[in-house]
């Protein structure tokens, strides 16, 4: 029987056709929202966002799982910048109530902490108990590492912020449950694969994701958005970020609800490329229950 400084064993390589990459240790929310999306799938973790989408385009994965944004720490860094440039295509979405559980080695109490690590956004959603424990907060690489090193170490002094997977895989005692400042801590995931599945319009709610550029001309920005208003095309995300070291923000992220073959989404399409440089599709895919539930309760 293995004891908590045990490192779990290590898993082999799953085939193909039936994994999915995720950045991240075994026991990452990654990893869990792999799980909830795909049970039958095996999870094929890597060390960066860049090893996902090779591990994709070498074949040793099917679909990748990409976190992109987050109710409470907003997008996750890096993710808008790789996309435009992926191979990939978006053929869905995910939405995972993020819980976050303290850590430590079996046996040890809340009185024995000193010290508490994460990823530094899981460290900033659960300020609260960080102050209330009175422990020093340690930036780690990710969560299942912190709660894998924390094992290793052996140290009841130490403790990490990690899921309930990463309690299991590594043999630790949640100390403190469902830690989170927020109760709606929830991040939204990009399904990508090599190859393009694109909903049909009669699939029900759909989501056409895309980038773009706008040109280099007075209002530009605001000529190409028009399209979508005054064909009531709902846009659900938009966001910039710079290229390239300039300070202008010329390339945008967006989010709308509906299909390209739908009317009003063509000409909206069509009056936004008349203003841009670049436009490119990233997906077309079936919206996420989760949209509706909010909609339902008024958000």
């Amino acid at each position: 029987m293995k004891d908590a400084m045990s490192a779990p064993d290590p898993q082999p390589e799953p085939k193909p056709d039936n994994a999915i990459a995720f950045q991240g240790e075994p026991g990452a929310n990654s990893h869990i929202a792999c799980h909830e999306a795909f049970p039958d799938m095996m999870g094929l973790p890597c060390a960066t966002f860049e090893d996902v989408f090779s591990a994709i385009d070498e074949g040793r994965a099917r679909l990748a799982m990409i976190p992109i944004e987050n109710s409470v720490a907003g997008r996750v860094a890096d993710i808008h910048h790789l996309l435009p440039d992926s191979s990939l295509y978006i053929v869905g979405e995910h939405f995972l109530r993020v819980r976050h559980q303290l850590l430590g080695l079996k046996g040890a109490s809340l009185s024995d902490l000193k010290t508490i690590q994460s990823h530094v956004m899981a460290l900033g959603q659960c300020r609260k108990v960080i102050r209330e424990l009175g422990l020093t907060p340690i930036v780690a690489a990710d969560t299942a590492g912190s709660a894998r090193e924390i094992a290793h170490q052996g140290d009841r002094s130490r403790s990490a912020i990690a899921s309930e997977l990463a309690a299991e895989i590594y043999g630790l005692d949640i100390l403190k449950r469902d830690i989170e400042d927020a109760e709606h801590n929830t991040t939204r995931f990009l399904i990508m694969a090599k190859e393009p599945n694109d909903a049909e319009p009669e699939d029900g709610p759909v989501i056409t994701s895309f980038v773009f550029r706008v040109r280099n001309v007075p209002a530009a920005l605001y000529k190409a958005l028009g399209g979508f208003a005054t064909n009531g095309v709902n846009m659900t995300k938009l966001e910039s970020y710079q290229l390239e070291g300039s300070f202008s923000a010329s390339q945008f992220y967006a989010d709308i609800e509906g299909h390209p073959a739908s009317r009003n989404v063509r000409l909206a399409l069509e009056e936004l490329e008349f203003f841009t440089s670049e436009l490119k599709i990233l997906g077309i895919y079936k919206s996420h229950p989760y949209r509706s539930a909010l909609a339902a309760a008024g958000f």
